[in-house]
């Protein structure tokens, strides 16, 4: 502290400063905010669009699975064409009675022998075969679970009483259900040797859940059967490696198509 002079009172030096002089800078903007303005309207638009892309999405699955009201008996056919086939629900809101009866889709085929006579096999139990797979497995598959019941429940959302179809869908959901029965008999093997299958059935054992003991709800016990025609079996249906074409081509003409082939001895004799 420097002396005082002259009855002055006595003050104390400025402080000595070791670093930079401050400065008032304002903060790095980040996110849309450090854009410039041009790319900000079109972040803010894209950000725009995305929010009412999903809000209408939510509003179609909302309508999609609750009750019939106003507004899917009028606008139905637009709600079908958002949802079909990528966001389909399987589900109801405010489901008021659930299904109590257990659906057993069965199939069986007719064989065109090697002597060319036609022969039935008996009905082969798919649902009970997935869920004996299922039964027990800690990691059943997706296929065994849903393949054929969702394909059942397609075709019968797609058909009427008289199995005629409904819509530009019904046709899919044949050539599916008629694809996969054919695909899970096939591998059976249910003929000879020689014997191929030309056409495909199947049909549907539905059965009533039993009701509680302490219930008072009488139901029948008898099994009711809806059964489908016959589907012949087409050259598309077929997995690949057995349609007609290459059924038709013995190896000795798939090497002739293939030209003649030379061995890596031929190969380096005829080298330079």
């Amino acid at each position: 502290m420097a002396p005082a002079t002259d009855g002055a009172p006595a003050t104390d030096p400025a402080p000595a400063t070791n670093g930079p002089p401050a400065t008032d800078a304002t903060p790095a903007r980040v996110g849309i905010a450090g854009l410039k303005l041009g790319y900000q309207v079109v972040a803010a638009c894209a950000l725009a669009i995305v929010s009412v892309a999903a809000c209408a999405h939510i509003a179609m699955l909302f309508l999609h699975v609750a009750p019939s009201n106003t507004l899917t008996k009028q606008h139905g056919d637009v709600i079908d064409d958002w949802i079909y086939p990528e966001f389909e629900q399987n589900w109801k809101l405010f489901a008021p009675n659930p299904l109590q009866q257990n659906v057993a889709v069965q199939a069986r085929a007719e064989l065109r022998t090697a002597g060319g006579e036609m022969r039935t096999t008996d009905w082969y139990e798919l649902s009970a075969e997935d869920g004996a797979a299922i039964d027990g497995s800690l990691l059943p598959s997706h296929t065994q679970q849903n393949e054929l019941r969702r394909a059942w429940d397609f075709y019968v959302g797609s058909h009427d009483a008289k199995n005629r179809p409904v819509g530009l869908r019904g046709q899919l959901s044949e050539q599916y259900l008629r694809r996969i029965a054919y695909l899970r008999l096939d591998r059976k093997a249910p003929g000879g040797k020689g014997d191929e299958i030309a056409n495909v059935q199947l049909r549907s054992k539905i059965t009533n859940v039993r009701p509680p003991k302490w219930s008072e709800e009488k139901v029948s016990a008898k099994p009711s059967y809806r059964q489908l025609p016959w589907w012949p079996v087409k050259p598309e249906d077929l997995p690949l490696g057995k349609g007609p074409e290459d059924k038709s081509r013995s190896p000795e003409s798939k090497n002739r198509s293939q030209g003649p082939v030379r061995t890596v001895a031929q190969t380096k004799g005829n080298a330079p």
